[in-house]
């Protein structure tokens, strides 16, 4: 299994770049970072920082979308990454939930993403793509360039599509059933889309605590410091409730449930540990979207993620503990994993 480090691109982005340093030190083989520029610093000026200062770590975002730069531009810019580093990136994309929503726009379509999809792996690779009418490549990229482009999904459609065109699947939480429904839902459509499902790759994201003990209080710490992220999952959750229904067939409940109690969200609190919109997710959530407890725990969950076909695990660092994670990780974690 492989192992990805997940951050913000917030200021100093000398510490992102330490981060993923220290990561790569300790086994990790992916760093990634949140794109949405009105609330963090551009991700893809820190790539180049970070690749020039790690010597095989794979960057890219989690997760860019097609509404906020051209795709040309950034078809252009992995390509450059690439060309200067060696094949080093991956484009993890999406429809661009705080990206495109605080900056007043609505998130894309899935449309959208298909096409932006077929465009920006394209021209990363050196082939022709069609620019709506002009039919353009980049001349100087060189033989082997590749881009391996990985959708993030939640929602029926999304899931289908994943299978059918991505080369990887992206899902931001850990839950063991939840998982299992979507990667079927992912390979399923692959085969019948006459793909073989394992060329699909499949990412789990989520945040990791790791606690000294399983005692009430620790795991009560754990649960505050990662709180945040069932309220960031709830965004994309809520979207899909007022898209299907609240009990549709075509989203498990096991997903959909928590959010009755969801009144509003302040992205200026996105991902944060403090973020005060998130009061309503409960302990339960916590648990089962994130991996928290003794390190014993973590090997668990991870390894029982294995066995149902994810072939990376992205730790989401943003909390009170990012470096003793990360070491805990290299030391214990991933021995344990792929020892």
């Amino acid at each position: 299994m492989d192992f990805g480090l997940v951050l913000q691109a917030d200021p100093p982005a000398s510490k992102v770049i330490e981060l993923m340093q220290r990561a790569e030190r300790n086994g990790f083989t992916h760093g990634w970072t949140f794109d949405s520029a009105v609330l963090w610093q551009e991700p893809f000026v820190i790539y180049s920082q970070i690749l020039s200062h790690t010597t095989k770590l794979t960057v890219g975002p989690m997760v860019t979308n097609p509404g906020t730069r051209t795709w040309e531009v950034t078809a252009s810019t992995f390509a450059t990454l690439n060309d200067m580093f060696g094949n080093r990136t991956i484009c993890g994309i999406g429809r661009g939930d705080s990206a495109m929503r605080v900056a007043g726009r609505k998130p894309n379509t899935l449309a959208r993403i298909s096409e932006a999809m077929k465009v920006i792996r394209a021209l990363a690779r050196g082939d022709e793509a069609d620019l709506g009418g002009t039919v353009v490549h980049f001349p100087w990229i060189k033989e082997g360039a590749e881009l391996p482009v990985w959708m993030a999904a939640y929602g029926p459609k999304a899931l289908k599509m994943t299978g059918e065109e991505a080369d990887g699947f992206i899902l931001q939480l850990s839950d063991l059933y939840l998982t299992e429904y979507m990667v079927k839902a992912v390979k399923d459509a692959a085969v019948a889309a006459g793909r073989d499902p394992s060329e699909v790759k499949i990412c789990v994201a989520s945040p990791a605590y790791v606690t000294e003990d399983d005692s009430p209080e620790a795991l009560a710490h754990a649960r505050e410091q990662c709180r945040w992220f069932g309220g960031m999952v709830g965004n994309h959750v809520a979207d899909l409730v007022s898209k299907y229904g609240e009990h549709s067939a075509a989203v498990p409940e096991e997903l959909t449930d928590y959010i009755k109690a969801r009144e509003g969200y302040d992205y200026s609190h996105h991902g944060r540990a403090d973020n005060p919109d998130t009061a309503f997710v409960p302990d339960e959530i916590v648990d089962r979207f994130c991996v928290i407890g003794p390190v014993e725990k973590h090997i668990e969950k991870l390894t029982a993620l294995r066995e149902l076909g994810v072939d990376q695990f992205a730790v989401y660092d943003m909390h009170d503990a990012q470096e003793a994670v990360i070491d805990a990780y290299g030391a214990q974690v991933i021995p344990a994993l792929n020892g």
